[in-house]
């Protein structure tokens, strides 16, 4: 394993070793199976627990200057109704956000921006196989309003607590309201795919390695190189649609992002335009070892069509002269002679030695 890869995993285990509340496993939620947390923050300070979701709803439209953080997970569509009546989220907004596989986008109905991001996360193996999972993929949906944030997140991860923990020790940040927890959600994300970037880039150098070497059993596998290929279509399948939305998000002056937070945008989408160049170039040089894999392995049977071709012409000549000798014809020269045996042994013999000779100095043998 390399150093490189060595020192990912430490770091990997250093972050999970931190002791932070995973506000996101459904488990550990009070308010039930979807519901992972609804919180009230005023003036970036997060406020005492509500009852209930309506309660919280009915605190921000009364006193004003705050907004409502809801976060779900994988509802269904029955669970996730009660909180698109409650917010007046779109019909077809709402549809989308209880199906997990969605094209990243930012759409906006009246004062409501939906955004969807793709998640992904890399997947740690301590070898690259034909059949080894490189990355997971899930999603993140967002409501923001005037008053409100709701997040709908699907897969095993990209949990979200860790994320609110920090917004919560910023309150000068999280006080710019719905468009900071955007803008915090969609950093969150772009971050991680730099992350696996870098962790799948490790995997290629491994495969580019393990090809051209000589002393490496592995060179001849190309499964790895193709697994490689579809789990890095399935990292660009989730990265690439996202550049147009934060894009838009980070331009568009008619979209529900605070002005201010369009700036912190735009260094997100700068990230956004590394990764996306990355899996680029990642793409170009997995076509590049796998057309040089597939050379070798032309390469390797010619040799072997060399050695096999050789070997056949050094075994016709006694074939041919045994063959001659074996017709049994009365009258055939030095059939009856002493000597005839030993002198064709020794004939055969000479001719294979010259025969051989010459193939071995021609590198076919």
């Amino acid at each position: 394993m390399s150093m490189v890869g060595h020192l990912r995993k430490v770091a990997s285990l250093a972050r999970r070793s931190r002791r932070r509340v995973d506000l996101s496993h459904p488990a550990r939620s009070p308010l039930g199976s979807a519901v992972v947390n609804c919180v009230v923050y005023r003036d970036g300070v997060r406020r005492p627990p509500a009852d209930s979701v309506q309660e919280a709803v009915r605190y921000v439209r009364k006193h004003r200057g705050g907004f409502v953080w809801l976060g779900l997970h994988e509802p269904s569509a029955e669970e996730f109704a009660g909180a698109a009546e409650l917010f007046g989220l779109h019909p077809l907004a709402a549809e989308d956000a209880v199906h997990a596989q969605q094209r990243p986008k930012v759409e906006q109905y009246g004062d409501v921006l939906f955004a969807v991001f793709n998640t992904v996360t890399y997947v740690e193996h301590t070898e690259l196989t034909a059949s080894s999972e490189v990355v997971d993929t899930g999603s993140i949906m967002v409501f923001t309003g005037p008053d409100f944030v709701v997040t709908v997140r699907h897969g095993r991860h990209g949990s979200l607590g860790p994320l609110r923990e920090d917004l919560e020790a910023d309150p000068q940040q999280l006080a710019k309201g719905p468009s900071a927890v955007l803008h915090a959600i969609a950093d969150h994300v772009v971050d991680d795919y730099v992350t696996v970037a870098d962790a799948v880039q490790n995997d290629i150098e491994q495969a580019e390695t393990d090809v051209f070497s000589p002393l490496s059993p592995r060179a001849a596998d190309a499964g790895r190189i193709y697994q490689l290929k579809r789990e890095l279509l399935e990292f660009k399948r989730a990265v690439v649609p996202l550049s147009r939305p934060l894009d838009r998000l980070a331009t568009d002056p008619r979209s529900c992002v605070d002005p201010e937070i369009q700036t912190y945008f735009r260094n997100v989408v700068g990230h956004l335009l590394r990764v996306t160049e990355q899996i680029a170039a990642f793409d170009a040089l997995l076509d590049s070892i796998l057309q040089a894999h597939l050379a070798q392995v032309t390469v390797a049977q010619n040799e072997d069509m060399r050695k096999i071709t050789a070997w056949a012409a050094i075994i016709a000549v006694p074939t041919m002269v045994c063959g001659v000798y074996g017709m049994n014809f009365a009258h055939m020269p030095e059939l009856r002679w002493r000597f005839g045996y030993p002198l064709a042994l020794a004939v055969m013999a000479a001719a294979c030695v010259v025969i051989h000779r010459g193939f071995k100095r021609n590198g076919w043998l």
